[in-house]
């Protein structure tokens, strides 16, 4: 057997267990989900994909990308009771897209180059959903009205949309030419957010914020120049300092001391000595 084969066997299992999970005899918690109490479990699988990815950890991984699919199938599972739509209809439609947007791998015609880079890529990825905004528009149907920026889910957490949505703009020329113009940009942010701190004026708080919000989108733009997605580089930052402080926190309870009790410049020093041992391993 195949692996597609395996694969359109293993899935239509998972189909027909949900099916049967939601119907009569089946599981009360699931009969009573609807999806918006879905999207909790939504979000914490997709979060724990993303762990799995930080890891490395490949088991783990094969396990929560399980666990995903099955967040997918029981949301269209709803959805196909309300008479909407199946996941067939979702798989259909995400397959047709990827076919449309892909022309220079299942429609290229004769004649037309063949693109070399992911650059390349993605800039026509975007020339095609530009045509299919303008035969919408032809239509009259509702999507004339999206732009280049429509379609970034409003929930995503913020940096990896900024990030998202600089690449958007990249695609159609609206970017700095290096990362060093962006790192001239991001000084620049950081002067502005230092003269609203260093001179005190009224609606401080309001001001500090936009700078600050300013200063966080420029910087998703200098991930997207440097290839660093910005939202991993954060969770990665996040779990050195998280195991930096606890072993600081072992570290001061060790010697009997409290930091509660020490002052900023011995818990710098403990810092730093921490900091050093661990590159010495």
């Amino acid at each position: 057997m195949s692996d597609a084969s395996h694969a359109a066997q293993e899935f239509t299992r998972l189909v027909e267990i949900m099916s049967t999970l939601r119907g009569p005899g089946g599981c009360p918690w699931d009969r009573e989900q609807t999806i918006d109490t879905l999207k909790p479990f939504v979000l914490e699988e997709t979060y724990e994909v993303l762990e799995a990815i930080d890891r490395h950890d490949h088991a783990a991984l094969c396990e929560e990308l399980g666990d995903f699919v099955f967040e997918a199938v029981f949301v269209a599972q709803l959805e196909s009771e309300a008479g909407r739509f199946s996941i067939a209809d979702s798989l259909k439609s995400v397959a047709d897209k990827l076919v449309r947007r892909h022309p220079h791998v299942f429609a290229r015609a004769a004649g037309d180059a063949a693109l070399a880079t992911a650059g390349q890529v993605r800039t026509r990825w975007e020339e095609v959903k530009a045509q299919e905004r303008a035969s919408a528009q032809a239509d009259g149907t509702p999507a004339a009205a999206k732009s280049l920026l429509s379609g970034l889910a409003p929930t995503l957490p913020a940096l990896l949309r900024a990030y998202h949505i600089s690449t958007r703009a990249a695609s159609v020329g609206f970017d700095w030419s290096g990362a060093g113009d962006v790192l001239h940009k991001m000084q620049e942010e950081v002067d502005e957010l230092r003269d609203v701190v260093e001179t005190p004026g009224p609606g401080d708080h309001a001001r500090a914020e936009e700078e600050m919000g300013d200063l966080l989108f420029t910087i998703a733009n200098l991930s997207r120049k440097l290839g660093i997605e910005p939202e991993t580089a954060l969770r990665k930052a996040n779990d050195k300092f998280t195991r930096r402080f606890g072993a600081l926190e072992q570290s001061v309870a060790a010697s009997g001391r409290a930091m509660k009790d020490m002052t900023l410049d011995d818990l710098e020093a403990e810092w730093q000595r921490l900091k050093a041992s661990r590159h010495a391993e």
